[in-house]
């Protein structure tokens, strides 16, 4: 029997949250977040912003241009994470087959249900948006890749200034027919520089790769060809789980100005250090690679990774790598536009030598007691020191 995946997407959910703390937002075009003075980014716009062309990721400059009378909104980032733990509450009760893979997406296993997907999928939907006034979009499909882009094509047909709220449903066995005419930037994994590389080989469909010459594809993309094959088809086996969604944990920040101070770059990778950490503490992780990403003022970017002895989830360690890679990456004086941190191959457990366990073991205390504080108080309640001379 064919199993019976869902996808929730929240419809532009920074903004559905702001018009529920000021009514008065409601249908006209505003976005949430950075200044156009600098070099803020639009992190979400209402539907009726995007009939002007403005979109998330877009700089808020080029937002105005497309549209001068756009309101901008400072967003309220911890409401956002509360709506988004009453959501998930929500989807919970339905099923606890639930892998949030953001803070406005999750997968759910309702194989066991006896309903179709269509009448779950707006029971759920109904349910979300009746008791938190929130819109969202539901895919259905046999398996996760599917139901990810079902959502995004339902949504995608959508053309007003009001959530689409949309529900599609792929029928068992006609996964490899929904697929076929798709562009093939709608192959969830594919971006849009691998798009262009499809494109200027004749592949414009995710039909296409099917048909491509296979031997082609392994010599142009290595063993990454039969997997990409395998997914074109509409084949997925991946579980709905609470890990496999979750494949790193980053942060990163773009700087109002270029920086090319040693002293304040490294204090922003400690800063940085610390929300991983948390966050992966949070989720009950440790990582065992630690990954820093810079890009340079005219974009380029570099990224360099280093692979530990054993899996962390600890302020200091994290640290220390991000650091160390920054120094080996870094000429001094050189201006640095955005910089990150980021922690993947992750796993459940945590595991230290055990010539550290007592200095790991104190470490650890300490680090629970500031998440708690920082958890009550607010994250700039308290701080973990560190001498920055020693890079």
């Amino acid at each position: 029997m064919a199993r019976k995946i869902l996808h929730v997407d929240l419809d532009a959910f920074f903004c559905s949250v702001e018009e529920k703390l000021d009514p008065a937002l409601k249908g006209k075009p505003f976005a949430t977040g950075g200044s156009p003075e600098g070099r803020g980014v639009v992190s979400s716009c209402s539907y009726a912003a995007r009939q002007y062309g403005i979109h998330s990721a877009m700089p808020m400059r080029q937002a105005f241009r497309k549209y001068p009378q756009l309101l901008v909104v400072r967003g309220h980032y911890k409401e956002y994470s509360n709506q988004s733990k009453e959501v998930m509450k929500i989807i919970h009760v339905l099923t606890p087959l639930v892998e949030q893979i953001s803070i406005d997406e999750a997968f759910l296993d309702v194989s066991d249900l006896p309903a179709e997907p269509k009448r779950i999928a707006s029971d759920l939907q109904m349910a979300i948006y009746s008791n938190m006034n929130l819109p969202c979009s539901i895919g259905a499909a046999s398996n996760k890749l599917v139901a990810k882009i079902a959502t995004n094509i339902g949504k995608s047909k959508h053309k007003g200034n009001t959530p689409p709220m949309a529900i599609n449903v792929i029928d068992p066995g006609k996964e490899q027919e929904f697929l076929d005419p798709l562009p093939v930037i709608e192959m969830w994994g594919i971006g849009p520089k691998t798009a262009e590389d499809f494109n200027s080989m004749g592949i414009r469909t995710i039909g296409d790769i099917v048909k491509f010459p296979q031997e082609i594809l392994v010599k142009k993309f290595g063993n990454y060809a039969y997997d990409l094959i395998k997914r074109a088809m509409g084949i997925d086996d991946h579980p709905v789980s609470d890990l496999e969604g979750i494949k790193s944990v980053s942060n990163e920040t773009t700087f109002f100005r270029d920086v090319n101070d040693k002293r304040e770059l490294l204090m922003k990778i400690k800063q940085l250090s610390e929300k991983v950490a948390m966050r992966l503490r949070r989720k009950h992780l440790s990582g065992k690679t630690v990954k820093i990403k810079i890009r340079w003022p005219d974009f380029e970017t570099h990224t360099r990774q280093l692979t530990l002895l054993q899996p962390t989830n600890q302020d200091s360690i994290i640290q220390q790598a991000a650091c160390e890679l920054f120094i080996q990456e870094w000429t001094g004086g050189k201006s640095v536009r955005l910089i990150g941190v980021g922690v993947t191959n992750l796993t459940n457990e945590v595991q230290q030598l055990s010539l550290f366990n007592d200095l790991y073991q104190r470490e650890s205390k300490l680090l629970n007691a500031i998440d708690e504080l920082q958890e009550r108080f607010g994250e700039k309640s308290i701080r973990k020191g560190i001498d920055l001379n020693d890079f």
